[in-house]
């Protein structure tokens, strides 16, 4: 499996990123062909106190790379990338991982 993963910076209305997020972006991103899982967390605080660096994680699984790559070539990708750049574009920070058995 490999997945995206979108971490969010604390943005500053919460409620209006929230809003956002969860009624609109997050509808986008789960239509992208290849999609096989999405999970989204709220980061509610630190081991060592206080809220932690980040606000949102979400990771996107798909079945390989070539899957991923394809996935990313698709209207619904470009939609949900064009619409992640609009509202969060100064918090999010992306990444592409694999799983890996400890």
């Amino acid at each position: 499996m490999v997945k995206l993963i979108a971490l969010y910076k604390h943005p500053e209305n919460k409620e209006a990123f929230d809003d956002h997020y969860f009624n609109i972006h997050a509808p986008l991103t789960a239509k992208i062909p290849g999609l096989r899982e999405m999970k989204v967390t709220k980061v509610v605080g630190s081991p060592m106190g206080g809220e932690g660096k980040y606000y949102l994680m979400c990771e996107m699984y798909y079945d390989s790379h070539d899957a991923f790559k394809a996935a990313m070539k698709t209207e619904e990708a470009k939609a949900s990338g064009k619409d992640l750049m609009s509202f969060a574009a100064n918090l999010v920070t992306l990444m592409i991982g694999e799983e890996a058995n400890a």
